[in-house]
């Protein structure tokens, strides 16, 4: 495994990169982040996310003034510059569809030292923009670690890269993030009710979101309806 940094001091080279996304995402994705001040600046911090494109990484960490780190498949480490290249920003191998402990430790490892660590549940991008069966390990990682769990939607990605497209096009695109739940809430539950409450509320925000852009209704089999509930600068909107 690659290591992590013990620090939550941003390098150079991440602060010119965030830029950069920064510019892009408003500019050529006519982005939004919604709820940023939700997420905790310091500690570590668990981000639970739905997942669309290939683009995700880039579009749920980009609002942060500290690095994230990703897991990411393993098949994407085979190619030695490429692997240079995510190792650098802050990514591990995982293998999908087992029950990978080598990833797990790694991930409590980062966690642990107080890192942000970005995961994706559905453990697979999404075929038509709905939100799918979330896995039930990042419960268990989520009471083992004992850090914040902050669920993330990404809206709109879909329709900038589909998994069938080859390459991505403009596109609005909203990321949203939820209330923090605490460590203490997070001991105090279950893994059922964790994960029941993270899949609750990622769908619950997908309808709002989509409400207010006025974009069409998902199909109703794929929301939940009993859920709890410019500029680059006003891009990154803090509510």
């Amino acid at each position: 495994m690659p290591p992590a940094r013990p620090s939550d001091r941003m390098r150079p080279v991440w602060r010119c990169l965030r830029i950069l996304a920064r510019c892009l995402y408003v500019l050529v994705f006519q982005g939004r982040v919604l709820g940023v001040r939700n997420v905790p600046r310091r500690g570590g911090v668990l981000l639970v996310s739905n997942h669309q494109s290939f683009i995700d990484p880039f579009f749920a960490s980009l609002a942060f003034d500290r690095e994230c780190n990703y897991m990411a498949r393993d098949s994407l480490f085979v190619i030695p510059w490429f692997r240079a290249v995510i190792v650098g920003l802050n990514a591990f191998p995982v293998r999908r569809h087992t029950a990978d402990r080598r990833a797990v430790k790694e991930t409590l490892r980062r966690l642990r030292m107080g890192q942000m660590v970005l995961v994706f549940p559905e453990g697979t991008r999404s075929r038509d923009g709905t939100i799918g069966k979330l896995q039930p390990g990042v419960a268990a990682v989520a009471k083992q670690a004992g850090v914040a769990v902050v669920p993330v939607l990404i809206e709109g990605a879909f329709d900038v890269w589909p998994r069938h497209a080859r390459l991505p096009r403009p596109a609005k695109v909203v990321v949203r993030y939820a209330q923090a739940i605490s460590p203490d809430e997070v001991a105090a539950m279950t893994k059922e009710e964790l994960l029941q409450r993270i899949d609750r509320t990622i769908r619950r925000m997908q309808a709002e979101v989509r409400a207010i852009y006025h974009w069409p209704r998902l199909p109703e089999k794929q929301v939940s309806t009993d859920c709890p509930s410019g500029t680059t600068q006003a891009a990154f909107k803090k509510d």
